[in-house]
């Protein structure tokens, strides 16, 4: 079973690449799908961040089934969905030849996700049932090694005089050959359906404070991850690309951290609450202090605070709420979660149109008034859970 659990964990090592790459690629793609150059001679990224959103409608659509898909029919169903999907995606946006294909893959990207999420989180959370939190945990620790790696990739394939398309294909052949496995490899036994009573899903406002931290935690780094670039160059910051490997590795540090805290004792939902304030603070810190280390500090923080596992440990904690549907748990969090890549980030491309060179600082506010939302809602969960349960 441990087998099992690293080729599930390294599909989220290629989700990691999956979630990223477009944002950086953007005046490529913007390119290769007809964008005009603006007036300063840049080119028009918005309707590669559109594209980017639509990741977020293709989870929406596929989520509510696949939740009970997983719990009804197996996880591993569930993951070879997934993969296959998201070879199909990587394939689709290297050659989209106009926006509207690639928004097309760019939802079948989205729907591949949402059956990773519900194979994988629970599966690994099966397989370690004695650490369920930190097996969630690592499932963020492997996307995170792969969005640290990510720029020296880039950098590699640019510095060989090679396409785009390179780490899209290789992407797309990886996760295939990984699908292969996953079909072969056991999976941990779990209740059948017969033996599970039938018992409707009971929705508490607890619980649902809960499943909506899956859209404030999203929100908070989504928001940074696609639109930090943008305020690096604002800042003036000489490559603002650094800014995403300062990121990760403050992501990779939060999930070590954070499973250590747990193991010692700290409640899941304690982080919940601790994490946004210090992400809240720093967004802060980025609108006042404008100078460019702020842009690098505040990359590693965000990372951190923002990144590390928020989300993940909304879903342990959902889970505790619906301990016989872990996988519909895992996707009401993640339709929130959507619902802020959705929502939250055509609100970002539309003020990225309108907001001209004071954008990058009106994201900043936008991500800020999100992010204290998520607090009060972890305090809310914190206070009520055990009247609850």
């Amino acid at each position: 079973l441990v087998i099992t659990s690293i080729a599930l964990y390294f599909t989220y090592f290629i989700h990691g690449i999956g979630a990223s790459i477009m944002g950086q690629y953007k005046p490529e793609l913007a390119a290769h799908w007809g964008a005009k150059a603006l007036s300063d001679g840049t080119m028009d990224v918005s309707m590669v961040v559109s594209v980017i959103a639509a990741l977020g409608l293709g989870r929406l659509i596929s989520l509510p089934f696949s939740g009970p898909l997983s719990d009804k029919f197996g996880r591993r169903l569930s993951g070879i969905i997934g993969v296959i999907c998201y070879a199909a995606y990587f394939m689709g946006i290297a050659f989209a030849p106009s926006m509207g294909v690639a928004y097309a893959f760019a939802i079948v990207g989205g729907i591949a996700n949402s059956f990773l999420d519900t194979c994988v989180s629970p599966t690994c959370m099966e397989i370690y049932v004695n650490n369920p939190s930190v097996a969630n945990l690592f499932t963020k620790f492997s996307m995170c090694i792969s969005q640290f790696l990510l720029p020296f990739l880039i950098g590699f394939v640019a510095a060989a005089n090679m396409s785009y398309r390179t780490i899209f294909i290789v992407a797309g052949a990886a996760i295939f050959i990984d699908g292969i496995l996953i079909l072969f490899l056991p999976f941990p036994e779990r209740n059948t359906a017969g033996t599970v009573k039938k018992e409707k899903l009971k929705i508490t406002p607890a619980a649902l404070a809960a499943i909506l931290i899956g859209f404030t935690s999203s929100s908070t780094f989504m928001l940074w991850l696609n639109c930090n670039q943008e305020l690096g160059k604002l800042y003036n910051l000489s490559d603002p690309s650094k800014i995403q490997s300062f990121y990760a590795v403050g992501t990779f540090a939060a999930i070590l951290c954070s499973s250590v805290f747990i193991k010692k004792g700290l409640k899941e939902i304690n982080i919940l609450i601790i994490y946004p304030l210090i992400s809240f603070i720093m967004l802060g810190l980025c609108y006042f202090i404008q100078n460019p280390t702020i842009c690098l500090i505040g990359g590693f923080v965000i990372g951190f605070a923002g990144a590390g596992g928020v989300l993940q440990l909304a879903v342990s904690t959902t889970a505790e709420f619906f301990p016989e549907n872990k996988g519909t748990a895992t996707s009401l969090v993640m339709i929130a979660s959507s619902i802020a890549n959705y929502t939250i980030l055509s609100l970002a491309g539309y003020i990225t149109k309108v907001g001209g060179s004071s954008a990058p600082r009106m994201i900043l506010l936008l991500n800020m008034a999100v992010t204290f939302i998520g607090i009060l809602l972890a305090l809310f969960v914190k206070m009520n859970r055990g009247k609850e349960a």
